[in-house]
């Protein structure tokens, strides 16, 4: 990845740039970024510049091919059927680089997929910390910097956290860090307080468009539309594309969802919808429950606008022919949406923190039933 094949972020690229040229490159750095916004090409682009610094094809070759030696990774793994215990990074190693190559804005849930492990609670544990300091003890292998990009920081649990800390407080001469996140929240702060915090935004619709444009050959119409639905999302736009995008089962999980709250009022055995409805979400993997949960709120969000008339802020086109934003809009109003956002927040927090599924997600159902009903 080359700071040229990134979409948009064009002040980020000069940015990171300078600090090679000026040679103030800091040790430590956490890029916090949502998915799809390119923070792991980024990440992979300032790696690039920082080990191939002068014109050197054997290097650019090396990293094109993800396998310069002074170059290492740690992400997100559990065991799988191929891995039966104490699983790390370079026990995929190949599926990471293919990973790379073809879906570098690649979500969590692609990576997960990409190893079979959508059901399994990923982390970057103890093991994982421990082959980390035992490689970066050693000598660079081409004499210059060596450079560990961290996939998935906010996955590292406590104990590797603990055992990462002075390694990267006191780190080897010419080392760096790149930790990238998505909720810098869940890195505890002795680790965050030691990394230089650069914060990588959406990408905006036209760079997206620019991309689709330029990368797949839509016509102009067609991605200016997707660009706007993806939400500042490229993988999302680029799944929408080929028809992959699971927000067509998130839209019929929500649409069953506000449609039995609606009908609970009259009909009290609309409570057993509720709890089946919750005990199908629940049977998803926790990063699934997430990301709909997350889909939930931009939806109600996207209803509010529209209700308060900001239509130009409105991209949501729901693809169930039965449900109409306008008419759901009305009924989103400003004394709902807060503790409507709050409940779903309230749940997420929960599923991140391994809360049972059933019990937090039934919850919500029921609440959610109150919220709409409720009056101003």
């Amino acid at each position: 990845m080359r700071y040229q094949d990134i979409i948009g972020l064009e002040h980020l690229k000069t940015h990171l740039q300078t600090t090679v040229e000026n040679g103030r490159i800091a040790h430590a750095q956490l890029m916090v970024g949502p998915t799809g916004s390119g923070v792991l090409p980024l990440a992979l682009a300032y790696a690039r510049s920082i080990l191939c610094n002068s014109n050197n094809d054997r290097c650019d070759a090396q990293m094109d091919q993800i396998a310069h030696p002074d170059l290492h990774f740690a992400y997100p793994v559990a065991n799988n059927a191929k891995i039966k215990a104490k699983a790390v990074s370079d026990d995929f190693i190949a599926e990471w680089r293919e990973f790379l190559k073809t879906q570098p804005y690649g979500s969590l849930a692609d990576w997960y997929q990409a190893i079979e492990i959508e059901k399994k609670q990923s982390k970057i544990g103890v093991d994982e910390a421990k082959r980390i300091v035992s490689k970066l003890s050693l000598k660079s292998y081409e004499g210059g910097y060596k450079v560990l990009i961290i996939w998935g920081a906010d996955k590292l649990n406590t104990e590797a956290s603990n055992k990462l800390l002075k390694l990267i407080e006191e780190p080897p001469a010419k080392t760096v860090f790149l930790l990238i996140a998505e909720d810098e929240d869940q890195i505890i702060n002795t680790i965050k307080s030691r990394c230089q915090l650069l914060h990588v935004p959406k990408l905006n619709s036209e760079s997206i468009a620019n991309g689709l444009l330029e990368r797949n050959g839509l016509e102009i119409t067609r991605a200016q539309q997707i660009a706007r639905q993806s939400n500042g999302d490229y993988n999302k736009a680029v799944q929408s594309i080929h028809n992959i995008s699971e927000d067509t089962d998130f839209e019929k999980w929500f649409v069953t969802w506000v449609r039995t709250a609606f009908a609970a009022r009259g009909r009290k055995s609309a409570i057993n919808d509720l709890i089946a409805w919750a005990d199908m979400i629940a049977a998803t993997n926790r990063e699934t429950q997430k990301r709909f949960l997350l889909y939930c709120l931009e939806y109600f969000r996207q209803a509010m606008l529209l209700n308060y008339k900001a239509n130009s802020a409105v991209y949501l086109t729901p693809q169930m022919p039965d449900f109409k934003l306008e008419k759901f809009a009305p009924f989103i109003e400003g004394h709902r949406i807060q503790p409507i956002s709050d409940e779903i927040e309230k749940a997420i927090y929960h599923i991140e923190r391994n809360g049972n599924g059933k019990v937090i997600l039934t919850d919500l159902a029921i609440g959610l039933t109150r919220l709409i009903h409720k009056s101003a």
